[in-house]
């Protein structure tokens, strides 16, 4: 069998709550991913530019790493983060109600920045949920559940692309590359257009003006959204957490509590030590206190620092490319239709979910360097074929499915080369974290405001040029890789060194005393 019947047994004892947690993080990528289609609609209903309505990323993504945080406060209990995880679930069906009504860009951030909080908590409590309950065979059902990311990311493009405008709204800064002409007309005369859009009006400069229709696209997604809160809702139900429901059936996480507990209170001081000793692990802030930092060598620090910058330049282009895609594409010199430029987003995660289904077997045969090494490259390549073939939009699907599978696994491999490096006693996973998050909050603010100054043509430049500086911090890393594995070598020879004597102190102590006996005995 391709699949372990061990894995498939705790699968089947554990698939309620496995498929909730799955679930939620499909809610997670709906969320991520309708902001890049939808954008220029928002900024239409905002009366924004674009420089101001890339905020409403900044605000979602920052707010995404403050939940990503405080949703470790709910994971002592079942029930406080199964209730986390429903009012998560749930404000994000009420953000995509309430965004049609939000008129002001700030009022829009605000509500960004709510699905964000709830968009961290989600992210937080279902990896330790389900790491929880599987432990060592963790691996294949945290791999799902990234796939449920890049499948919400997926669906939710083209749940919008019917309902997106078909002219621009005029709100122009004197830049050609904001005015956008749609030439679709297959939902125009549609029953539901002809019900709700005004019949064809000019307006007062002869452009031709109709009312919007994206609102139905997010209380679509709000719909769709709506049976996961209520699945986790059931699921504390079923395991009588609900103030209205009693019973004395123990949980499943009340059973791992107990056998943690347990095992805590054989192990004592040893447990604690150990967990000080790979510290880690834990937060950003936690990391920053640990003592056993000091006196290591600059290498150590440095394979942190540019680790986390290649992720920063990396998840920085993947931020970007999903936000802005669709507003290069309907920009001249490409000037898409509508409805075609509406599928690069799905594209670009879609190859993401394919690409981390395909990095599994890959990274069986290959060392992360190498993986790395290969998809920085074909990144880079992929983005200067891009800018040498502008004009081609047959180029710009297969240049966008390219980009997401070459950049679909670079962090997780990046991940597993840095905590392979410092023999998981660094603080890798933290600090990688937190730089990839940054990296699609700035990234995302600073390539909106360029294509909004330099013009459309500016995005695929910016995305060279990032990708440039990644690869470039990733020779660095593999200099200072090396360096550090010298300082590694030296210390163990020293230890050795150290360790020789002694022996040889002990030897003769014992040759001594052994003697002395002898002595005693022939006397």
């Amino acid at each position: 069998m391709f699949i372990d019947e061990r894995i498939v047994t705790l699968f089947k004892r554990n698939a309620h709550h496995t498929l909730t947690y799955w679930s939620v993080f499909f809610s997670f990528g709906l969320c991520i991913a309708f902001l890049g289609p939808t954008i220029l609609d928002l900024q239409c209903q905002t009366n924004s530019t674009l420089s101001q309505i890339t905020w409403v990323f900044f605000s979602q993504q920052f707010c995404l790493l403050i939940g990503s945080s405080v949703g470790g406060v709910f994971k002592r209990t079942l029930f406080s983060a199964l209730a986390a995880l429903f009012v998560s679930a749930l404000l994000i069906s009420v953000i995509f109600t309430i965004i049609p009504v939000c008129n002001n860009v700030l009022v829009l951030a605000i509500a960004m920045a709510v699905s964000g909080l709830a968009m961290g908590v989600i992210d937080t409590i279902a990896n330790i949920q389900l790491v929880t309950i599987y432990q060592k065979d963790s691996a294949i059902f945290l791999q799902a559940l990234h796939f449920f990311i890049g499948f919400g990311a997926l669906v939710s493009p083209l749940i919008a692309d019917p309902f997106l405008s078909e002219t621009g709204c005029g709100n122009h800064t004197g830049n050609e590359t904001e005015i956008m002409h749609h030439f679709r007309s297959m939902l125009r005369y549609s029953p539901i257009a002809e019900h709700n859009i005004t019949q064809s009006h000019l307006s007062h400069d002869g452009v031709e003006k109709e009312e919007p229709i994206v609102q139905y696209a997010f209380w679509i997604m709000a719909l769709i959204n709506l049976p996961v809160p209520l699945a986790v809702l059931f699921l504390m139900y079923r395991e009588n957490l609900l103030p209205c429901c009693s019973g004395s059936t123990p949980r499943l996480l009340d059973k791992d509590e107990l056998a943690m507990e347990t095992q805590q209170g054989a192990e004592g001081p040893d447990l604690e030590q150990k967990e000080h000793e790979a510290g880690g692990h834990g937060s950003i802030f936690s990391c920053c206190q640990n003592d056993n930092l000091r006196g290591l060598p600059v290498s150590f620090f440095m394979i942190h620092i540019l680790g986390g910058m290649v992720l920063f330049m990396t998840d920085g282009i993947v931020g970007a490319y999903a936000g802005f895609v669709y507003t290069y594409a309907v920009a001249p010199p490409m000037s898409l239709a509508n409805k075609t430029a509406g599928y690069l987003a799905s594209i670009f995660w879609a190859a993401i979910t394919a690409g981390r289904l395909l990095s599994i077997p890959l990274s069986y045969r290959f060392q992360p360097a190498r993986l790395l090494m290969f998809n920085l490259a074909g990144a880079i390549v992929t983005v200067l074929m891009l800018l040498i073939f502008y004009t081609s939009s047959i180029f710009l699907f297969v240049g966008t499915c390219l980009c997401g599978l070459f950049l679909s696994s670079i962090f997780p491999c990046m991940l597993a080369y840095t905590e392979d490096i410092l023999d998981y006693q660094g603080c890798a996973t933290s600090v990688l974290v937190t730089s990839a998050g940054m990296g699609e909050m700035v990234m995302q603010v600073l390539v909106g405001s360029i294509i909004q100054t330099e013009g459309s043509y500016s995005f695929l430049l910016c995305g060279m040029i990032i990708a440039c500086i990644g690869f470039i911090l990733f020779f660095g890393l593999l200099l200072f890789h090396r360096m550090h594995r010298n300082y590694l070598t030296g210390t163990s020879k020293k230890s050795a060194m150290v360790e020789e004597p002694a022996a040889d102190q002990n030897g003769s102590a014992k040759t001594e005393q052994k003697e002395n006996d002898d002595t005693v005995t022939i006397s």
